[in-house]
């Protein structure tokens, strides 16, 4: 029975855990929040208290973080995986992260003769749960089949898109997507609601006809059109995704009117939602405009 680590914890790395132990694989993880180290320990995993017990008890590590710099920090900070002076470690970063720090860090780790894969996921913590997560992969073909038992227990859609960086390229365009969906599917919603119809019929409507999505058919009905905001990904991060998005579409001189105000309405969304407010709130404050 394969070890695999887990560093990061939170809604989604919970979900790992949980795959990852139903799959066959022993777990050892850690967090900075002792609650939910007791949380994956729950359900089975070993837990330690930081990331040189981790690197000690296996070379297999997945990471599940905020954002690049926690990565970076975790990587090749103080008490990080490159200190651990393991042989051979091998990352797999699930984190929605910027592409060229993927790049970075691949050729720092590649150096040492370890490997590192940007392996950013979607499906949000259900698919966590239940090991259908698409993972776009990006790094070295030779980490990638190393990793391919890790991730294909983990994934109903695992691809290797290319080099370091590909993974999260893909990633940052499909939540620029999902951001972009949201908010058209929102104002969707007022229109019909101004106009005189239940939004919760015009969606029964599009979700049978060409307008509809995975954010009007999966997200909408249980987590917006109820009022419970609850998909269970936090405003913060979507925010931190979108801004990552327009900064890679400024970074390769792209178009983008649309997603540009996409992006600006994200943005101003700070001011009306808190950073842990659930993402599918704003769609609600667009509705609520009715």
């Amino acid at each position: 029975m394969s070890m695999v680590g887990v560093i990061g914890l939170g809604q989604m790395g919970i979900g790992m855990v949980e795959t990852l132990i139903r799959e066959g694989f022993e777990v050892i993880g850690t967090d900075l929040d002792p609650d939910r180290r007791a949380a994956a320990e729950k359900l089975g995993a070993q837990v330690v208290e930081n990331i040189a017990a981790v690197c000690i008890a296996t070379d297999q590590v997945v990471l599940s973080l905020p954002e690049a710099r926690h990565v970076e920090a975790v990587v090749t900070g103080p008490g990080g995986i490159m200190e651990s002076n393991r042989a051979g470690m091998l990352v797999m970063d699930a984190t929605t992260s910027e592409p060229a720090m993927s790049q970075q860090l691949a050729s720092v780790m590649a150096e040492a003769g370890h490997g590192f894969l940007d392996t950013p996921v979607s499906g949000g913590p259900t698919g966590a749960n239940s090991g259908s997560l698409a993972i776009m992969v990006g790094g070295a073909e030779a980490d990638f089949e190393r990793a391919r038992p890790v991730l294909e227990a983990m994934s109903a859609k695992l691809i290797h898109i290319g080099p370091s960086g590909a993974g999260n390229v893909v990633k940052l365009v499909n939540n620029l997507m999902t951001a972009s969906h949201v908010v058209i599917s929102a104002e969707a919603a007022l229109l019909a609601k101004k106009a005189g119809v239940d939004p919760k019929i015009l969606f029964d409507v599009v979700n049978a006809s060409s307008g509809r999505s995975l954010i009007s058919e999966v997200v909408f009905p249980p987590h917006v059109l109820t009022g419970t905001f609850d998909f269970g990904f936090s405003a913060a991060l979507m925010r931190k995704d979108v801004r990552l998005a327009m900064a890679l579409a400024a970074a390769t001189e792209t178009p983008a009117n649309v997603t540009a105000l996409v992006g600006t309405i994200w943005a101003d969304s700070a001011d009306k939602l808190a950073a842990d407010a659930d993402y599918t709130a704003v769609a609600g404050d667009i509705i609520d405009q009715a």
